[in-house]
């Protein structure tokens, strides 16, 4: 009579077969385990969202300070010389053109003055001189400002135009001049005797 077999042996080879099983499948795990680890490396990154300004949440332009356009230039009118306040000079019809009065009798020590002219905001560097003499010795006009005696801002040397009424414009270089002023005309030579006469003046830039 064959003896039954042993149960023990039974259960020994059921646990080898359940220890291989569960071996199997823990490598499976690891196996699936390091397969989504390198899928979710390869994965990129998202990119960050760029925030969006709306215009109404955008910031304000810089805010330029206004310009201030330049000062225009004042236009002179011809400044007549009979106008002015005369100091031992005379007025006398004139035949240069547009007719009229000139100054004459004009000798040393002798001035005209006029009051409150107005350069304007862009200096005056010039002035034009409607002259006419024929002394031949000559003499100088000098323009001041404010004061009879004060610094000339420029000077005309006067030297013949060959008549008393034949005329000639000179210009004078004047140290730039703006806002308003009382210009002085002042008349200097070495001896007596009068030397020129004046028609008009026109200051320019």
């Amino acid at each position: 009579m064959v003896a039954p077999p042993n149960p023990s042996v039974y259960r020994t080879r059921a646990y080898r077969t359940r220890q291989r099983v569960i071996y199997a499948l823990a490598a499976v795990g690891l196996v699936l385990v390091g397969y989504l680890i390198g899928r979710w490396q390869d994965t990129p990154a998202p990119a960050a969202a760029v925030p969006v300004l709306s215009a109404s949440s955008a910031p304000p332009p810089e805010t330029q300070a206004p310009t201030t356009p330049p000062p225009s230039p004042t236009v002179y009118e011809k400044l007549q010389a009979e106008s002015g306040g005369l100091t031992g000079i005379q007025a006398q019809e004139t035949t240069d053109e547009g007719g009229g009065q000139n100054v004459g009798w004009i000798a040393n020590g002798d001035s005209i003055r006029f009051d409150g002219y107005d350069f304007g905001p862009v200096p005056a560097t010039k002035v034009d001189v409607r002259v006419a003499s024929a002394a031949d010795d000559g003499g100088r006009m000098d323009i001041r400002l404010d004061a009879p005696d004060a610094t000339p801002i420029g000077t005309m040397r006067v030297t013949r135009t060959g008549d008393w009424q034949q005329w000639r414009t000179d210009e004078v270089t004047l140290t730039p001049v703006t806002g308003v002023h009382t210009v002085y005309l002042t008349f200097a030579r070495d001896g007596d005797g009068e030397f020129v006469n004046l028609n008009w003046l026109r200051f320019q830039h």
